[in-house]
């Protein structure tokens, strides 16, 4: 049997080992994940059982990491967030940090240490799942909004596999827009993991000596988007819009990639 037709290692070998923060958020999440929502994945084989993994994903709930978690966990992988660091404070902090989860600092020197810690993670073979847009979307439709570029520095300087994302349903929830919360229990949402995108040239620049210019990163941040507006597009049964929705204008948002990590 070749390599490629061997059997996919069971779930639980690939996730070891599981410390025992990362057990308890899992005992957490796994249960309330399943209350809140009827998870539906298309092509959730595309994550591979091993290796380093960016998942690029859409922004539509705060709830959306409860969802991902378990897409992530049911494909026999570990996901490793950023969030931003205000997430990382008394009890529940030390317990994300000791799980793994990475804290994105804003407005200080320890801007780029966010990213700095999520290349770390992927270049020892782990799974990091980034949202580019670094909150959620301000689209009236929920499509996405134009992406900060901290995910194509990650993208540019490792080795992984980038995957992109479309996740939608949560929203019905938690609805971001009019701050409220809908008490329904199994509320569909549906993830397409798309292929993985081909990175392959611009790699080889930046090996070659390339500096990771403003155009540069824009230019992958928008086609990594445009994938995960695509396949948002696929997902919803919907054309998606031309243009990205833009960023509020004269503010951060909570969970931007600041400085160098913008």
């Amino acid at each position: 049997m070749s390599q490629v037709e061997q059997a996919r290692p069971p779930r639980w070998r690939t996730r070891r080992p599981v410390p025992p923060a990362l057990a308890l958020c899992v005992a957490v999440v796994h249960p309330a994940a399943s209350l809140a929502f009827r998870l539906r994945y298309r092509h959730a084989d595309r994550i591979p059982p091993t290796g380093g993994v960016l998942l690029v994903a859409n922004h539509v709930s705060v709830l959306d990491p409860l969802a991902c978690a378990r897409l992530v966990w049911d494909s026999g992988r570990v996901p490793h967030f950023l969030a931003k660091d205000t997430v990382f404070t008394g009890p529940a902090g030390t317990i994300l940090r000791a799980a793994g989860q990475i804290p994105v600092s804003r407005g200080s020197s320890a801007a780029s240490s966010s990213v700095h810690a999520a290349k770390a993670a992927l270049d020892a073979g782990d799974v990091v799942v980034i949202y580019p847009e670094g909150s959620v979307t301000r689209d009236p439709d929920w499509w996405p909004m134009q992406a900060r570029t901290g995910v194509a520095r990650l993208a540019l300087t490792t080795d992984a596999l980038v995957l992109p994302v479309a996740q939608w349903g949560a929203q019905r929830v938690h609805d971001y827009h009019t701050k409220r919360l809908h008490l329904r229990l199994r509320t569909p949402a549906d993830h397409l993991v798309g292929e993985p995108v081909d990175l392959s040239e611009e790699r080889a620049r930046v090996r070659a000596g390339a500096p990771l210019t403003g155009e540069l990163l824009r230019e992958v941040t928008d086609l990594l988007m445009t994938r995960v507006r695509d396949q948002l597009g696929e997902l919803r049964g919907e054309r998606p819009p031309a243009e990205f929705h833009p960023r509020p204008a004269g503010r951060a948002l909570p969970g931007d990639l600041p400085g160098n990590a913008a």
